[in-house]
């Protein structure tokens, strides 16, 4: 039986086990040596990272093929009109191309543990929370589509990945849970 485990990725960690100069990793966290990681989260991004001690199931959760939408919980700089949204949700062209359609939806503020350091914050500049669902997995994707349209991102946590939740897993913890086949 596969082994899956939920972990919150705090901001600042590393999506890796090795280290990296003074740097906190995985390894500062997880200590099971059979472990995969499933996907990346960028140093400066937080929430939901899968690891797996089965390759098949890594491939499942993570191959752009198998179309596993991700979520993220996304605090962009402004107040994004309607149709910078609409640009999200049709596809953006990046340095590397046109993106695919995403869900996306304004969201309340969600509850949510601090951020050490916190988003800076300007009085006279709102800030935004959306919600944004992708099925791609490009290099720092989200942060980019932002930024083309306008809106940078802030502050990113990935609440969803396919069938698995974040839920009330605290940054740093981790939870087996059963392999749901996807």
């Amino acid at each position: 039986m596969p082994k899956i485990v939920l972990f919150n990725k705090p901001y600042d960690v590393l999506t890796q086990f090795r280290a990296e100069g003074e740097r906190r990793t995985l390894a500062d966290f997880i200590h099971d040596p059979t472990l995969r990681v499933a996907g990346r989260l960028d140093r400066d991004s937080e929430g939901l990272l899968l690891l797996t001690n089965d390759g098949v199931v890594n491939a499942r959760l993570t191959q752009p093929k198998q179309k596993q939408f991700k979520t993220y919980w996304v605090q962009v700089d402004g107040d994004p009109t309607e149709e910078s949204l609409a640009a999200l949700r049709l596809g953006v062209r990046l340095n590397d191309g046109m993106t695919l359609p995403a869900k996306i939806k304004r969201m309340d503020t969600p509850t949510i543990w601090p951020r050490n350091p916190p988003v800076r914050f300007r009085a006279q500049i709102p800030t935004t929370w959306l919600e944004i669902q992708i099925c791609e997995g490009r290099n720092r994707q989200v942060r980019r589509m932002t930024a083309a349209v306008g809106h940078p991102t802030l502050r990113l946590i990935r609440a969803q990945i396919g069938p698995y939740q974040l839920d009330d897993i605290a940054p740093g913890e981790w939870r087996i849970v059963d392999y749901i086949a996807v």
